[in-house]
């Protein structure tokens, strides 16, 4: 999950205000940990509680800066916490590529700006379902916080790694979002398709239609409602016309039975 670069750097301030430190993390990279010198603190005590702002800004070393894009990318390619490994510039620019190569090849990340949307591609890229929507809530810790905009332009400053990130990551998102509807608009008008499709089988199966060689046939329900009287009547006019007295087109191709009488 990626968030707004200001607003996760303010809440990590305020994370830390109240005492939360990573003294336990062991930043591993390359299969050791960085020295004193590589990575020192940015506090002399157990914690850095009650750190104000401007404090929390002015330690240069702060792994709150640009933490997405380290977080993200191949410490490896820039020699670890080792900054005398390669100059500033290039060292950025490998850092910001490789976080943005990495973001492109998860088949999923999430915005936190953007909870519904992440909980959709989260479930048709994995086939879940979640039992409850995501709520967003616009409330948080770091919204409560009242900067002014100097203050806001340092920040953006201090994380213009991750202020890039986030407007691709933005983007690519976007990007992922909606190819994701499109191709459900698309299962779904196929599968409205196939339903119409078996509706039309379904009705011819049970009502076919008459083919050539049944067309003028007699049908047995016909059949079952012709009664004596209708066959007797048939045979008299029949027998009349084998007499010459009148002229049946009924009887004009079938062979006349005897008259009795």
């Amino acid at each position: 999950m990626l968030r707004d670069p200001v607003s996760r750097y303010l809440s990590e301030w305020k994370h830390v205000q109240r005492g939360a430190t990573w003294k336990t993390s062991l930043h591993m990279c390359d299969g050791r940990s960085p020295t004193p010198d590589e990575l020192p603190t940015c506090y002399p005590g157990d914690d850095w509680s009650g750190v104000s702002l401007r404090e929390f800004m002015d330690c240069s070393y702060n792994l709150a800066n640009n933490r997405q894009v380290r977080m993200l990318a191949d410490l490896s390619l820039v020699g670890c916490y080792n900054l005398t490994f390669m100059n500033e510039s290039e060292r950025n620019t490998i850092l910001l590529q490789s976080a943005k190569n990495n973001l492109k090849n998860m088949a999923f990340f999430g915005l936190t700006e953007f909870q519904r949307k992440t909980q959709f591609l989260f479930e048709r890229t994995f086939n879940l379902k979640f039992i409850s929507p995501f709520t967003q809530f616009n409330i948080t810790r770091a919204s409560n916080v009242e900067i002014n905009e100097g203050a806001r332009q340092h920040i953006e400053e201090l994380n213009f790694l991750d202020v890039q990130l986030y407007e691709y990551a933005k983007d690519l998102f976007q990007q992922r979002y909606h190819h994701t509807k499109q191709l459900e608009h698309q299962r779904d008008r196929q599968k409205r398709r196939e339903e119409r499709r078996l509706q039309r089988e379904h009705r011819a199966h049970r009502w076919p239609k008459g083919n050539g060689a049944s067309e003028g046939a007699v049908t047995e329900d016909y059949n079952s409602q012709v009664t004596p009287r209708d066959v007797y009547q048939k045979a008299f006019h029949c027998c009349l016309a084998a007499e010459g007295l009148t002229y049946d087109r009924g009887c004009a191709e079938e062979t006349p039975p005897p008259c009795v009488g």
